[in-house]
């Protein structure tokens, strides 16, 4: 039977659809996601999510935002389901941070992020003189812990947590299911046997799981 590692706990529907598989996975939070309280800032006319946690983090600061920009679908969802707007996403912070620049590169944006966001975005723009101010909201703490114990396959779906399992786990030749490119980049510090997923969603890692042991 195989058994994968999920370095963050699924939801009950999420764990069903390898259960059905027949697939086993365990699951251990490599990262723990911490708000921070921070002073609510004044209306904001354009504001970037690159992820659901800096959403999170907000909704109850009551901040007037009239445009957001954000990264992936869950992020899209997470902010479509609290009634704000959304005029751009993209897949990736560095094409997010590139439509900026082509097409809105006059304006003022605030990023709200946490105390391990990636460069890209803020480089980008500021290489290309995009005004952005930066609002920390919610830290990213290291929760690793020694598995003691092979997997057929490891699911990763952030770099931080790839980092976090690096601590205290080695690779070896177990095949690598990612979240995004970010995260295959930070995978292949340690590895190159691994798989991308071609969305930005938990579910299609989770498809590209079954694919690879089931055959399908």
């Amino acid at each position: 039977m195989t058994e994968v590692l999920s370095t963050k706990e699924l939801h009950i529907t999420q764990r069903n659809i390898l259960q059905e598989a027949g697939i086993v996975c365990y699951e251990h939070n490599f990262i723990e996601i911490v708000s921070i309280d921070f002073k609510p800032v004044a209306p904001i006319e354009n504001a970037i999510f690159t992820s659901q946690n800096a959403v999170r983090a907000i909704l109850d600061k009551n901040i007037q935002i009239t445009n957001c920009f954000c990264v992936g679908d869950k992020t899209e969802a997470l902010l479509k389901h609290h009634k704000f707007n959304v005029v751009e996403k993209a897949y990736q912070a560095r094409k997010l941070a590139k439509i900026i620049v082509e097409k809105y590169r006059e304006r003022s944006f605030e990023l709200f992020c946490g105390n391990l966001r990636r460069e890209e975005l803020p480089a980008l723009l500021e290489k290309h003189k995009v005004t952005l101010h930066e609002t920390q909201v919610y830290k990213t703490k290291l929760n690793s812990k020694n598995m003691l114990r092979s997997y057929d396959a490891i699911l990763f779906f952030s770099p931080s947590a790839v980092e976090s399992f690096a601590q205290r786990n080695l690779f070896d030749n177990t095949i690598v299911f990612c979240l995004g490119k970010t995260t295959e980049a930070e995978v292949r510090k340690h590895t190159n046997n691994l798989i991308t997923a071609n969305r930005t969603t938990i579910e299609n890692v989770l498809v590209q799981v079954i694919k690879h042991f089931n055959g399908l």
